[in-house]
């Protein structure tokens, strides 16, 4: 679940970001999917906006599309590309014993 804390985390962090050249990785539905370098351009309460370099276009993305992990961002730091969300830490669940 998306907690409100949890999205003003993600604005400071994209803000803090602004400029930096980033990897946004999304699926475009029946097992397509694509990944383009961008830029940050600007930031504003419900969305930002990135710039595609490869064809020079502005696409928004709301801040629970990162969260949801509807698409992946990737932040250039400089030597190497690094997730802006960690991935997912996943548990595995004990089966429970049926007893008969």
């Amino acid at each position: 679940m998306i907690c409100k804390n949890d999205i003003t985390n993600l604005k400071t962090d994209i803000l803090e970001k602004v400029g930096q050249k980033i990897i946004v990785k999304g699926s475009l539905g029946r097992s397509k999917s694509f990944e383009k370098e961008a830029t940050i351009e600007k930031v504003y309460p419900n969305i930002f906006i990135v710039k595609y370099e490869e064809n020079d276009r502005n696409v928004t993305y709301s801040y629970t599309d990162v969260l949801t992990r509807t698409v992946e961002v990737e932040v250039f730091d400089g030597d190497s590309y690094s997730p802006l969300i960690p991935p997912p830490i996943e548990t595995k669940r004990k089966k429970s014993e049926v007893s008969v």
